[in-house]
């Protein structure tokens, strides 16, 4: 759309009068609004701090590379979504508290185990003390 051609039918007249001096023109404006572009544009990414965020990007596109399941993507059912997000996360988190479980039942058992043997042990002393007394009397 900015071709020298174009340019020199808008400028037709001096075209004809000066035609290397129209190429001059032509030159300076389009080297002119190249930098400028530039320009703004640097100043568009210096502002939105768009080189950190493109770095995170190619991070995350890099990342997504490796894995093997599809990314996840809203049903538009919010029920459905929230029910997807958060099972995998619950039944982790059952199956968590189910081993935490297993261990605190193990350790009462054994507890269990160590008062009964602790009673014993009592039984067994009071009949020894009253096995002596008797002896005494």
């Amino acid at each position: 759309s900015c071709s020298y051609q174009k340019f020199a039918s808008c400028y037709h007249c001096f075209y004809k009068l000066q035609p290397q001096l129209t190429r001059s023109i032509y030159d300076q404006f389009i080297s002119q609004l190249q930098s400028s572009v530039k320009e703004e544009i640097q100043e568009v990414k210096s502002e939105g701090n768009l080189e950190g965020l493109f770095d995170l990007l190619d991070k995350i596109v890099e990342e997504a590379k490796d894995r093997e399941e599809p990314a996840w993507r809203p049903s538009g059912i919010p029920e459905q979504d929230v029910h997807s997000a958060l099972v995998p996360y619950l039944l982790k988190h059952r199956s968590y508290l189910r081993q935490v479980l297993r261990e605190k039942e193990e350790e009462n058992r054994k507890v269990a185990e160590s008062v009964l043997a602790g009673r014993n042990k009592i039984v067994e002393l009071q009949q020894l003390i009253q096995a002596h007394r008797q002896a005494w009397q």
